[in-house]
């Protein structure tokens, strides 16, 4: 699970409208970016853009390897992903800068009503001891990644977190390594943790 972090102005997006285009204009069927989908030339157009801007944006990752979770959260999704995205945002919050006015979290849009009510509750509990602290505000919204260039962005960077660690393929790793600004094994002692 990983985390874009960025302030406006977002200056990798008009590169990736106009790459949009261009593949529309060479007759490719194409509604969004989406790293696992689409091809290998995309991809490396796409870590070509994300290479010009990478130090507009960081990623912040958590690996989790399910086999080192507790059983206990390996049997409820519901409550492993909740607390996976607790521990990140937890994190992100503690390296917030001082001059941050407001959090916008912008996550993808679950499919599933409950689970996202859920996730959404573990978001606005973390985020609301932070605002209570520091008097600050927060957003919470959910969209389709597809809706969102962003998203997209944090998708390809976590594509190739995720193949680095699963696959030990580095490729794409290394084209955005110095934007990648932690990334840790959340149960990797393994440990019984029960949450």
């Amino acid at each position: 699970m990983s985390a874009l972090s960025q302030t406006r102005p977002f200056a990798t997006l008009p590169e990736l409208v106009e790459l949009k285009y261009d593949l529309w204009e060479r007759g490719l069927e194409f509604e969004y970016f989406h790293a696992a989908e689409d091809t290998q030339r995309t991809r490396d157009q796409v870590f070509e853009i994300l290479g010009h801007h990478i130090g507009a944006f960081t990623v912040d990752s958590i690996v989790v390897e399910k086999r080192k979770t507790n059983p206990v959260l390996q049997q409820n999704l519901g409550r492993f992903y909740k607390k996976v995205l607790d521990i990140l945002i937890r994190f992100l919050i503690q390296r917030c800068h001082a001059n941050c006015e407001q959090i916008f979290v912008i996550t993808d849009l679950l499919p599933i009503e409950k689970k996202r009510k859920e996730l959404e509750k573990g978001i606005k509990t973390t985020l609301a001891q932070w605002t209570s602290d520091h008097q600050r505000t927060y957003h919470v919204f959910h969209y389709a990644s597809k809706s969102d260039l962003n998203l997209q962005i944090i998708d390809y960077l976590n594509w190739a977190i995720y193949r680095k660690w699963e696959r030990g393929d580095s490729r794409s790793y290394d084209l955005v390594r110095s934007c990648v600004r932690s990334e840790f094994e959340v149960f990797k002692s393994g440990t019984n943790i029960y949450y």
